[in-house]
């Protein structure tokens, strides 16, 4: 049987190199394209937080909890929209496509003082 002697050393290091480089290319390419999750309250009649700041390109998910009863959630200038169910966690994942302040609010009625459940999204550059 013939070994390879020489050029084994050659071949390994190669082959970790390569996997080196895949590696560190993954978390380069890789590092715009995390996810920013943003834990968020609703209850009558407001949203923790209520202003919000995130940057243009990189994937959010709004993560609601509802700390009483039906909510919704709705930013027309963002074109995003959801149900905040209560007894679960509810997600919206959405990637800022446009620079500036989007205004949101509660789209299903909650009662007297529904109107100010209300916040912002800031996206920046």
């Amino acid at each position: 049987m013939k070994t390879m002697k020489a050029s084994h050393p050659v071949v390994v290091l190669t082959i970790l190199a390569f996997i080196m480089f895949l590696f560190a290319w993954g978390n380069f390419a890789g590092a715009n394209d995390e996810e920013v999750i943003i834990k968020m309250t609703a209850k009558k009649f407001e949203y923790s937080p209520k202003d919000i700041s995130v940057k243009k390109g990189i994937p959010v998910v709004l993560e609601f909890t509802s700390l009483d009863g039906f909510h919704g959630f709705y930013c027309p200038g963002l074109g995003i929209r959801t149900d905040i169910e209560p007894q679960k966690v509810n997600r919206l994942r959405f990637i800022p496509e446009k620079v500036g302040t989007f205004s949101f609010h509660c789209d299903n009625f909650c009662g007297s003082g529904h109107e100010d459940m209300t916040g912002t999204i800031t996206v920046t550059e």
